[in-house]
């Protein structure tokens, strides 16, 4: 007799395709960006509305919680005196570690990168100039290494004349450029700084943007006010590897990649009192909000079990596997997880969980937090169309079919979808 784990690793990844044609898919987004189209689906039945509409489909008394995180300019340029290019796509923060303090750092810090054009890249420190504020400073990249299938990059930068050295948070937002996906096969734009990110980012560290969000507006997020809907966030940074597609037969053989996350106390408080009440803006913030459930497991498992840890990664971070909710555990409620996460906060006396994340949803997967979700059109074969499939008990099909039949525009700069299971 299979067991769910089985189940879960042997789905095909040739179940979950379909025919995207490149005109479906939006190079850019509507103008303005509340008037995209939103696909409705609620108890099996497909309609759709406008996304200015939203807060009528949104239950009063409820809670909407959203990504706030920040596309960073995370593409490096330099030239080689022989005029060979070299592109360093900064990923993943190493020394230091905290994204913030990476970004306050100033002279040095270090990177987990995507090098394009590496093999023109032998040996020595790429070095380029830049004028931030009205000063000149000089940019040096030095490669340290191979570190988990990236490149370890050493950053150091001082100004010309002596001075007052900048944060490198402040050096990337001048001197790099705002990754866009790769499937809109174009170039960043202008016009990209502004489209490419929510308005309600705050939090630098994505480098790609949480899309599902990029439909609001001030007058939407009032509307879900005047609906006397609650509104909270979430932190999780956006990996390049979240447009990998699933290159193995079945899901057994790909590996999710890690992703940071961070929620406040006050964001586990708000979760306690709307049971049965959130909508989760974007895969990101339902894969977020499920991990929260999934460490709570995990501290009420350590206590009952005194040989059961956990694992941490090198920064000291709680990290959740890919395939730990397939696993046999008890059937907590989400009250009890999410209380266990607070009272692992008390412990600690810390008012912010931070952790990494995993999180495959697929097929066989119960939600535990979120009941609605708002997201945009996913690519074919991908864990974000498996994701989608989980949360309406398979029925993509007939939500995909109708997208294209009517008209939708599909993936990052397209329109979106608010799912209710």
């Amino acid at each position: 007799m299979s067991t769910l784990i089985d189940r879960v690793k042997s789905i095909s990844i040739k179940d979950y395709t379909y025919d995207l044609p490149d005109s479906r898919i939006a190079k850019y987004p509507v103008e303005p960006r509340d008037s995209s189209k939103l696909l409705l689906y609620r108890d099996g039945e497909v309609s759709e509305s406008r996304f200015y509409n939203l807060a009528d489909y949104l239950q009063s008394d409820s809670l909407l919680v959203y990504n706030n995180t920040k596309v960073i300019h995370a593409r490096l340029f330099f030239h080689k005196e022989t005029g060979a290019q070299i592109e360093i796509f900064c990923l993943e923060p190493l020394a230091p570690a905290d994204y913030a303090q990476n970004f306050q750092a100033k002279g040095a810090c270090e990177w987990l990168c995507l090098v394009g054009n590496l093999k023109k890249w032998k040996a020595g420190k790429l070095v380029r100039d830049i004028h931030v504020g009205g000063k000149d400073y000089r940019l040096s990249a030095e490669h340290l290494g191979l570190h988990d299938k990236t490149q370890h990059i050493r950053f150091e930068w001082i100004p010309a004349d002596g001075g007052e050295n900048i944060s490198f948070g402040d050096l990337l937002e001048q001197a790099g450029t705002i990754p866009i996906p790769p499937y809109l096969n174009r170039e960043s734009e202008a016009c990209d700084e502004k489209t490419y990110q929510t308005v309600y980012s705050r939090v630098e560290g994505s480098v790609a943007a949480p899309t599902a969000g990029l439909h609001f507006t001030p007058e939407v997020l009032q509307a879900v006010d005047n609906r006397c809907v609650e509104r909270a966030e979430v932190t999780l940074h956006v990996s390049a590897s979240t447009f990998q597609p699933v290159k193995s037969e079945r899901i057994e053989g790909h590996p999710m990649h890690l992703e940071f996350i961070t929620v406040e106390r006050e964001l586990l408080e708000k979760l306690l009192r709307y049971e049965g009440r959130i909508t989760a803006v974007g895969t990101t913030s339902v894969r977020t909000l499920e991990s929260l459930y999934w460490f709570g497991v995990h501290f009420l498992e350590t206590k009952e079990q005194a040989d059961a840890d956990g694992e941490t990664d090198v920064f000291g971070h709680w990290v959740l596997d890919q395939w730990y909710p397939y696993q046999s555990h008890p059937a907590y409620l989400l009250k009890e997880a999410i209380q266990a996460v607070l009272d692992h906060l008390i412990s600690v006396n810390e008012t912010t969980f931070n952790a990494s994340t995993r999180l495959l949803i697929a097929p066989g997967y119960t939600f535990h937090v979120v009941c609605d979700m708002l997201t945009n059109f996913h690519q074919p074969q991908s864990t974000l169309l498996l994701l989608v499939s989980a949360f309406v008990g398979g029925d993509w099909r007939k939500i995909y079919d109708y997208a294209l039949s009517h008209g939708f525009r599909f993936l990052s700069y397209g329109d979106s979808s608010l799912l209710h299971r």
